[in-house]
This record gives C-alpha cells, structure tokens and sequence, in this order.
C-alpha cells in the first residue's frame, strides 16, 4: 500500500438512483470499482486547484434500498423500470412508448474514506474542505445523483495520519466509531479459494464459479443428529462464515490491446483499447469495529495489461492470512 499522509472522510453521503447492476450475473450493491472511478474522478477534478493525490478508499454501507418490486401472485422481485415517453411512430398519428431498457436503481446512504498521498498546509487544506462538498455534490457516484448533506454528520472531515504505528491505532481506533452504525465491504477471495480446494478434492473438474455459487447461495443440507437412528433425517442450513456475497472486482482481456485509433467508435483515439469480460471474486461485508486497521477497509486499483487484468484489489485477506493469494 502507498504511503498515506491524510484520510478523507465523506460520511453519510446520500445516492440516490444508483446503479445496481453493476455486472451480467448479479444485481444489489455497486461493484468497488465505481467507488475507486469516483475518487479517481475528484482527484482530477481539485487537481486544477490543488495539488493532492488519493489513494485507497474504504466503503462503508449506513442503507441500502433497491428499487424493486414483488408482483401480487409472484414470490421474485422484478426490478421498478422507469416509464419511457411515447416517441412518434413511421405512421402518421401512431405514438408508441418507446423500448424499456433493464436498469436496476437503488438509493444508498455510505460513507467514504478516502487515503490521501500529499499533505497539504493548513490554508490550502482548509480552502480544500469548502470546496469539496461543490465538486462532490455535482458529481455522478455509481451513476447515482449525490444528495446535499441536511446535517453536521454529512460534513467532510480531514483525519490527520501518523508516522508512528501506535499513533495510527488510535486514531483508526476513533474513526471506526464515526462509520458505525454501517458495515464495510472487504474482499475474501481466501475463501473462495478455500472452498475450491475443498469442492475439488470430491469433484475435481470444479471451477471457480462452482465455489462462488456455492458460496453466495442458500445451501440445506441433510444431518443424522443420532448415528444410532439413520432415518432420522432433518435439514438445515448451511452455516456460512460471514456475510458473503458475489462481487464484481474489474474485468479480463478477451482481446490484445489494440493501438489508439484502430477500433471503431472507441471512446477516444488516444487511449489503447481492448474487449473485456466481467471478473468477479468473493465479498464480505463487516462492522468496521472488527476491523484493526487501515489497509484493512481500502481498496485500490491494480493493472496488469500483459496478463490481461483490470481489477480492485482490498487487502483484508493479508491481515489475517497469508497462505492463498486468491483466484480472482
């Protein structure tokens, strides 16, 4: 992890019609990566002003509330669509509604704490702390509209970051208290592989995916509670070892990367461009008073272009082992 000289907090930040699809297998929470293309996109905004750098950012989750819907008579959710308006037709007179595009929305209350790599003197960090409710308020968070703040707890706050370890115990220490009540979205692709190694050694031909799915679904499994009486069967549910979920972290190349100008209706003729896929891995979301420290909570870009690899990588598994390096 980078050398953090600050953190940023943006707390209690209201979204409201955010995208909740942010893959082709899933729908719920936005994906890491439009929190890190979110924080990318306000460095280059105060860039013009100020000269700071972010690094990481944590995603800590207050309400969650998805845009769907139960129809009478049916036990699935459908997602609420908007209603398109009429547009006219090759037919003189004949208005007709115009296609329905499948666009999950959902509203949210997060905070964000966000890693800052320069340090700044007091009146350029005070100049900073007035102007970045403007730049975030006018800002698009996972295609979702930012809500002004109504209250004190909604205000940015600047947390000073320390060169001695025990200094930063303590003022993480504070800080968790200051995202509770709410939980934080950490990677544990260590159990996704884990139970890969487990699914393998009864069915060797199991993927990454069997153990995803394996993991995210609801399992009921049969139990002989008495080996003296085998037909006593009952079911139950499979314990998990946290609240997990599947999570779309970035994407993998399907194609070389191409020079700048050669694809057609690329979105600009200076960046190389190249086909991807979705890429997923296992999440977690936990109270941010278990967490013991920062790296915990971040996440951050990593690229690989020769090995094809686009993705947001959270440290949380280090902390606590060091036996996998996952299969994300």
């Amino acid at each position: 992890m980078t050398d953090t000289a600050a953190l940023l907090l943006l707390p209690r930040l209201r979204v409201q019609n955010a995208n909740a699809v942010s893959g082709p297998l899933t729908w719920g929470f936005p994906a890491p990566t439009a929190f890190t293309g979110f924080v990318h996109a306000l460095e280059r905004r105060l860039r013009e002003r100020f000269a700071v750098a972010f690094g990481g950012v944590g995603i800590v989750c207050h309400r969650f509330e998805p845009q769907v819907v139960s129809p009478p008579g049916r036990r699935n959710q459908v997602l609420r669509l908007t209603r398109n308006p009429v547009y006219a037709g090759w037919k003189k007179f004949e208005d007709k509604p115009a296609a329905i595009v499948e666009e999950g929305r959902a509203h949210l209350d997060l905070s964000l704490l966000i890693a800052v790599r320069t340090d700044l003197d007091q009146d350029d960090r005070d100049e900073l702390m007035q102007a970045l409710p403007t730049a975030v308020h006018s800002m698009r968070l996972a295609g979702g509209s930012v809500l002004p703040g109504y209250d004190q707890r909604q205000e940015p706050a600047w947390i000073e970051w320390y060169d001695a370890a025990k200094d930063n115990v303590k003022a993480f220490s504070k800080l968790r208290r200051r995202l509770l009540p709410g939980f934080a979205l950490v990677q544990r692709d260590d159990l996704l592989a884990e139970r890969l190694t487990e699914m393998r050694a009864r069915q060797p031909d199991a993927t990454a995916l069997d153990a995803l799915l394996d993991l995210s679904r609801l399992n009921i499994e049969p139990t002989v509670p008495d080996p003296d009486k085998p037909d006593a069967v009952q079911w139950e549910v499979r314990k998990r070892p946290g609240w997990l979920v599947p999570l779309p972290v970035g994407y993998a190349a399907l194609s070389p990367l191409y020079p700048p100008g050669t694809v057609r209706n690329s979105r600009d003729n200076e960046t190389p461009f190249r086909f991807v896929e979705s890429l997923y891995s296992l999440g977690e979301w936990r109270s941010p008073h278990r967490m013991t420290e920062l790296k915990q909570i971040l996440w951050h870009l990593e690229t690989d272009p020769a090995a094809g690899l686009y993705r947001c990588i959270n440290r949380y598994p280090d902390t606590i082992s060091t036996a996998s390096n996952g299969i994300a």
